[in-house]
């Protein structure tokens, strides 16, 4: 659970995850810290309450770690995964590490988001959009007591919370596009292009048209 003035780092805050998550740390009075792909979804971030964004394009580290037997190439990446650290400090404007890391891209970054986890913290992951095969430096989980936790969305009192949220203004669903059933394969191909809107994009199912879809 988020608590007040927790650091929480989330990946693709500006799209649905993201930008749902944002808020929700905002709401619960913690300080969120978006990865983003650019300074208009960087600017979206901040705009639903992110203290800052990281442009993940200015980094090169991304991917499976080295064999940590082969020291010159493991030093290597975790250099890269270091100045990703103290890209988050900059935004913060302390030396604190997220408490909680909001991941689902996966393959490509988990390693890093182990690595700058704050020690106790917790890794949370939904997804696999850069693929599924996770590489862990066991040593950051056992040594500085780090959790990597699954999570497939909520229990039914978990969404009702995050609706009541909804209702109170407090986090706005970011819907950007409302495409018909027939155009599912439409969502699908602007996401694995990565030109989708930020924010949510919806398929209406039971409805007619947008009017339909109220918050």
């Amino acid at each position: 659970m988020v608590r007040e003035n927790d650091i929480v780092l989330v990946w693709g805050g500006s799209g649905g995850l993201g930008s749902q998550a944002i808020q929700i740390v905002r709401a619960r009075g913690g300080i969120a810290v978006a990865v983003a792909s650019g300074e208009e979804r960087g600017a979206f971030c901040v705009s639903l309450g992110a203290a800052g964004y990281i442009d993940r394009k200015g980094f090169d580290h991304w991917g499976l770690p080295p064999d940590w037997r082969d020291s010159d190439a493991y030093g290597d990446w975790a250099s890269g995964a270091r100045a990703f650290g103290k890209a988050i400090w900059d935004v913060v404007g302390a030396k604190r590490n997220p408490r909680i890391v909001f991941e689902h891209p996966g393959e490509a970054t988990i390693p890093t988001s182990i690595l700058v986890c704050d020690n106790a913290g917790m890794v949370v992951i939904c997804a696999g959009t850069t693929g599924y095969h996770g590489a862990v430096d066991l040593r950051y989980l056992w040594m500085r007591s780090k959790r990597l936790q699954g999570s497939h969305f909520a229990n039914d009192e978990q969404a009702r919370a995050l609706n009541d949220l909804v209702i109170a203004g407090e986090v706005d669903p970011c819907l950007r596009l409302t495409l018909d059933f027939e155009e599912v394969g439409v969502a699908h191909q602007l996401m694995h292009e990565n030109r989708q809107p930020v924010g949510n994009i919806a398929v209406l199912i039971g409805a007619a048209d947008a009017d339909q879809v109220d918050f």
